[in-house]
C-alpha cells in the first residue's frame, strides 16, 4: 500500500564520520522499500518501520523542503540517497522523486552518493555526470551467486539486472569494490530473515541460531580466508576498497561507481 504523509524535515546531518561512504548529510525520499530483500537491517525496530514490506510511504513535501534546506546547510558535504530504502526502488518509475531530488542537487552544486539495487539508475546517468563535476558516486548492490538467484527472494538480482550495471560501471569508470563478508542480524530482521530462509532450506535457521545467537553482526564463514583473496585480488588488479570520498579542497570527481 502506498501512503503519502507530510514532514517537517528532509535533510538529516549525518552523526560522527561515516567511514563507509563519507556522507555528510542523509536523504530519504520513501519509508519502506518494494524490494523486499530477505537481509535488510531496515526492518528492525529501531527505525521504526512499520509493515515494511507492505507499506510504501512517501514524503510527499520532501522536494520542496529540500530546496529550503539547502541554502541552509553552511558545510557542503555529501549527500546520501538510500540509507533506508532504495531510492530506485520500483515507486520510482511513476513519481520521480530521487532524478527531481537529484536535479536541486545540481542546482547547489551538492555531491552525491546513492546506494540502489536497480538498473533504473542508469536512467539518471546524465545528471550523474553533471553532478560529478564536483561529485557523484553510485555503489550497487551484488548480494549473491548467480545460481541463488532462482531460489532467494531478492527481486531485483537477477542476471540481466546486474551485467547491466556491471558493464556501465566499467564504461564510466568503476574504482571500488566494498566488501561485506556477512549480514547483521537484529530483533524484527532476525526473526523475518529466518522465517524466509526456512521457507526455502527448512532447518537451516537452526544452524543459524547456533551459530549466532543474538549476535548483531553474523560474519560469513571462512570470513579471514575470503578476506584475505579479496584483499590480495583488488591489490593485483588495481581495484579501491574503499569509496574515493567527497574532497572539499579538490571539488572534482569525474568517475561513477
Amino acid at each position: 500500500m502506498i501512503k503519502y504523509i507530510q514532514v517537517k524535515t528532509i535533510l538529516n546531518t549525518v552523526k560522527g564520520s561515516d567511514d563507509w561512504f563519507g556522507l555528510k548529510y542523509n536523504l530519504n525520499l520513501y519509508r519502506g522499500c518494494t524490494h523486499r530483500c530477505i537481509y535488510c537491517d531496515s526492518r528492525s525496530e529501531c527505525y521504526q518501520i512499520e509493515n515494511f514490506d507492505h507499506d510504501i510511504i512517501v514524503k510527499e513535501n520532501a522536494l520542496e523542503l529540500l530546496q529550503k534546506e539547502l541554502p541552509k546547510k553552511r558545510v557542503r558535504g555529501t549527500v546520501g540517497f538510500g540509507s533506508m530504502n532504495d531510492p530506485y526502488q520500483h515507486i520510482e518509475k511513476k513519481l520521480n522523486m530521487t532524478v527531481r531530488a537529484l536535479e536541486i542537487m545540481r542546482e547547489w552544486d551538492m555531491p552525491v552518493h546513492l546506494i540502489t539495487k536497480s538498473n533504473l539508475v542508469l536512467r539518471d546517468i546524465r545528471i550523474l555526470k553533471e553532478i560529478g563535476k564536483i561529485y557523484s558516486a553510485v555503489s550497487f548492490t551484488i548480494t549473491t551467486g548467480i545460481t541463488l538467484m532462482p531460489v532467494l527472494p531478492f527481486i531485483t538480482d537477477t542476471e540481466d539486472n546486474i551485467i547491466s550495471i556491471v558493464e556501465k560501471a566499467k564504461e564510466y569508470g568503476a574504482k571500488y569494490i566494498i566488501p561485506a563478508f556477512g549480514m547483521t542480524l537484529r530483533d524484527r530482521q532476525r526473526a523475518y530473515y529466518y522465517d524466509r530462509l526456512d521457507e526455502k532450506f527448512p532447518g537451516l535457521s537452526d544452524k543459524y541460531r547456533a551459530k549466532y545467537k543474538n549476535y548483531y553482526s553474523a560474519g560469513a564463514p571462512g570470513y579471514k580466508k575470503l578476506s584475505k583473496v579479496f584483499y590480495e585480488k583488488c591489490a593485483e588488479l588495481g581495484i579501491l576498497t574503499k569509496i574515493p570520498k567527497y574532497n572539499a579542497g579538490i571539488g572534482i570527481q569525474g568517475t561513477l561507481f
